[in-house]
């Protein structure tokens, strides 16, 4: 008897089985888990394209359960504004020289963090007659909008070199990428742009003059800022957004990086970038220029604003607490340090 039911109790699990086969083939997936969305503005420089598409393509982002929608600009006036109204949540990868002079004057804007530390800039020269920073009097050097990264970095270089800032004529190229197609073109006779840009010096008659992170090393090129509308009602997506830079900070700074950061410069700027992908790499792995702990000291953001002062940029150094909250950054940092980058 045993043996004559078998087929009957093997046909009925079979179509058991079957049922709760198609039953679950038919029931609706499970949603995916939301994904929260940051507005970041960030500078146009190659550099910045380059880190934006190294957090994409090693997924950085998806990890901390977020998507970004991000904007680069070439004026950092642009950039300023888009953080004082609110219509972006951060800026992180930028000079942030200008927000202290906001900050004064009632912008309700905080700096969050730190970049990339070293100032990332040499001084380019096309003019033949420039021979030290001194022979820069009397001659014209091209930057950004006043008080931005380029004029404040170049400014705080020349004065190093005891050049007399009134006997110079600044003009206000843009991004330090067009400054360096302005010195290349003889449009200005000197200015500041990425040493990525070294290996053309060759082809365009131009000369570095001085490198920036040597003359100015407790300059801190960028920082990451935010208003303190969206630090009150979007603290852990900032936090999670400056996680995921912070990841990117990490990997970039080992020399592990070097194939995954060409490959993130080609994506982010484009074909033929090879050799000026490389020395830009290079140069990142001579100073460890980009900040693992995320944190900005008191002392660097006490500098900016001395120099600032001195260049009359903004009229007197403010307290710490109303200029900067690094209590998201130490945050970010814990956060960043989970896992492998």
């Amino acid at each position: 008897m045993p043996e004559r039911n078998a087929p009957l109790v093997a046909r009925h699990r079979f179509l058991a089985g079957l049922a709760a086969g198609t039953v679950a083939a038919l029931a609706p997936a499970a949603a995916p888990a939301a994904m929260d969305n940051v507005n970041i503005i960030n500078t146009g420089a190659n550099d910045s394209f380059a880190l934006q598409s190294l957090i994409e393509n090693r997924k950085y982002f998806a990890g901390l359960g977020i998507t970004a929608t991000t904007q680069n600009v070439s004026d950092g006036v642009k950039l300023v504004a888009a953080i004082v109204n609110g219509s972006s949540d951060i800026a992180i990868l930028t000079g942030f020289s200008q927000i202290f002079p906001a900050i004064e004057n009632g912008a309700r804007v905080k700096i969050l963090a730190g970049a990339m530390l070293p100032v990332s800039f040499n001084m380019y020269v096309g003019n033949p007659s420039v021979k030290t920073l001194k022979d820069l009097e009397g001659k014209s050097i091209g930057t950004g909008a006043l008080g931005a990264l380029l004029h404040v970095s170049t400014a705080a270089v020349l004065r190093k070199n005891g050049v007399d800032l009134n006997k110079v004529t600044f003009v206000n190229i843009g991004s330090s990428s067009d400054v360096f197609k302005a010195v290349a073109a003889k449009k200005v006779d000197a200015g500041a742009a990425q040493p990525e840009f070294t290996k053309l010096i060759g082809q365009f008659g131009i000369r570095i003059l001085a490198e920036f992170p040597k003359e100015i090393p407790e300059f801190t090129n960028q920082g990451a800022f935010a208003p303190i509308s969206a630090i009150e009602g979007k603290r852990d997506l900032l936090v999670r957004t400056l996680a995921g830079y912070g990841k990117a900070f990490r990997f970039v700074d080992s020399p592990d990086s070097k194939q995954d950061y060409l490959k993130a410069y080609h994506d982010g700027v484009g074909p033929d970038t090879a050799a000026i992908a490389t020395d830009q790499w290079d140069w990142v792995q001579q100073y460890k220029a980009y900040n693992v702990p995320i944190v900005l000291s008191p002392e660097r953001i006490a500098y900016m604003q001395q120099l600032n002062v001195a260049l009359g940029v903004q009229k007197a150094v403010l307290p710490f607490d109303r200029v900067a909250d690094m209590s998201l950054a130490r945050d970010a940092a814990k956060l960043a340090a989970r896992g492998p980058v």
